[in-house]
């Protein structure tokens, strides 16, 4: 019989034990964090009716879409968590406690074309907090300590949350008579730190922007100093505009809030780029960069929408939100080797029976470990002891049980740390407290 060719689709990432495992690690330590803050657990169909999903969409977020039909039905994948998130809220608003703080991890799919950290299928971790009718700009503050704690924990200490509001950036634009470009401007702007100012000023020619007023725009962009330097600067524009004004009020609330959060000031700055694209964000606009690699891009981003549900209710639900690529995150990661765990088995303890003769004590060994909640497997397979011991160091198992004749007769268990090749012969008890810790 002719064999068919194993093989993985482009842009669909798989693993080996070794990385899923920090992968899964890495996960753990995002939706802990999302619910020490007491955001609730969601999880909303992978596929969606193409007629719900796509409501929103338009130009190449709907040229990606994965679409297909099932008998009479038009369906579609989901391409983030947001759209479904706002359907969920539409439909389930009656059922909900307002503010409504949610988290998904989910994978999500788009028909990009797959190249070195594009995916067509990636783990996006989200969370939003989403009023019904008014929202509090406190929330806006509350998003960038998550980011912060989620980011120590991870290990990245040197990293900084980049934050603008939207109304800033539109509130100048209608100053310079921009608001019918403003829209595209923003897309532009928000391309700076890939493309740099002298590309983005050709970008922003082309579409007829005048020079003057180019000018004008890249030295507001430019403001440096510390937060409250660009703050006082910022407000020396004198700019009279209403929105512009609105905007830097919220952003100097934002900024006193964040401090009461304790996110460390080296750790958060005020960065009048950031423009984030999505033309649904309309307040406060996040994105997260690692500061020892920039060139990995933002590892968090998110914003202020003035409302979710639009396309589904005439009901407001206004929210604020962040999400993490994870899959891209973690595949840069692992390019620059800054996962250290080397570990491949998810297991604190091998148990080896020596024998045949020895499965059953063996078996019933490794039931009482695990009722003390220790990850313990048990070497089924009948090979020697040698095999079994190299099966534990290969797999980086931190500790082996070994049972024979003298460990069932004594009721004492021979404990080896590999780490170290040491022996010890104790008490199923004492094994419990020492792999516990």
């Amino acid at each position: 019989m002719a064999k068919t060719i194993a093989r993985t689709l482009p842009g669909f990432m798989e693993l080996l034990p070794e990385d899923q495992i920090k992968f899964n690690n890495m996960m753990d330590i995002i939706r802990k964090n999302y619910e020490k803050a007491g955001f609730l657990p969601l999880d909303t169909p992978i596929i969606e009716s193409s007629e719900v999903l796509l409501a929103k969409a338009g130009g190449e977020t709907e040229k990606q879409i994965y679409r297909f039909e099932k008998g009479d039905n038009d369906l579609s994948l989901r391409f983030d968590l947001t759209v479904p998130l706002a359907k969920y809220v539409a439909i389930n608003c009656n059922n909900l406690a307002f503010p409504f703080r949610r988290y998904q991890i989910g994978k999500v799919y788009r028909g990009e074309r797959p190249q070195k950290g594009r995916y067509r299928e990636f783990y996006q971790c989200d969370i939003d907090i989403i009023g019904d009718g008014k929202l509090s700009i406190k929330n806006e503050a509350e998003m960038p300590s998550i980011i912060y704690n989620i980011f120590n924990e991870l290990g990245f200490n040197n990293f900084t949350i980049h934050i603008n509001n939207r109304k800033i950036l539109n509130g100048l634009f209608e100053e310079l008579g921009l608001t019918d470009t403003s829209v595209d401007v923003m897309r532009i702007i928000d391309k700076l730190d890939k493309i740099g100012f002298e590309k983005v000023c050709t970008e922003l020619e082309k579409i007829n922007i005048s020079k003057p007023i180019i000018e004008k725009i890249v030295e507001f962009l430019e403001i440096q100093g510390e937060t409250n330097e660009k703050i006082e600067k910022i407000e020396k524009l004198n700019i009279n505009n209403e929105k512009f004004k609105t905007g830097l009020e919220e952003l100097k609330e934002v900024i006193k809030y964040i401090r009461l959060f304790k996110v460390p000031e080296e750790n958060f700055m005020i960065d009048l780029t950031i423009a984030r694209g999505l033309d649904y964000y309309t307040g406060t606009v996040y994105e997260t960069t690692l500061n020892d690699y920039k060139q990995i891009g933002s590892v968090c981003s998110g914003g202020r929408y003035d409302n979710l549900a639009e396309y589904y209710t005439d009901k407001k639900f206004p929210g604020v939100g962040i999400s993490i690529g994870l899959t891209r995150l973690f595949d840069k990661l692992i390019e620059l080797d800054l996962i250290k765990n080397k570990k491949t088995s998810i297991s604190d303890i091998l148990v080896v029976p020596a024998s045949e003769e020895d499965m059953e004590y063996s078996i019933n060994i490794t039931s009482k470990l695990r009722e003390n909640n220790i990850k313990t497997e048990v070497y089924l397979e009948d090979k020697k002891l040698k095999a079994k011991i190299k099966y534990a160091d290969r797999q980086s198992i931190p500790y082996i049980v070994v049972i024979g004749e003298d460990e069932r007769k004594e009721n004492l268990l021979t404990l080896k740390t590999m780490e170290t090749g040491e022996q010890e012969k104790l008490k199923i008890e004492d094994i419990i407290n020492k792999v516990k810790g």
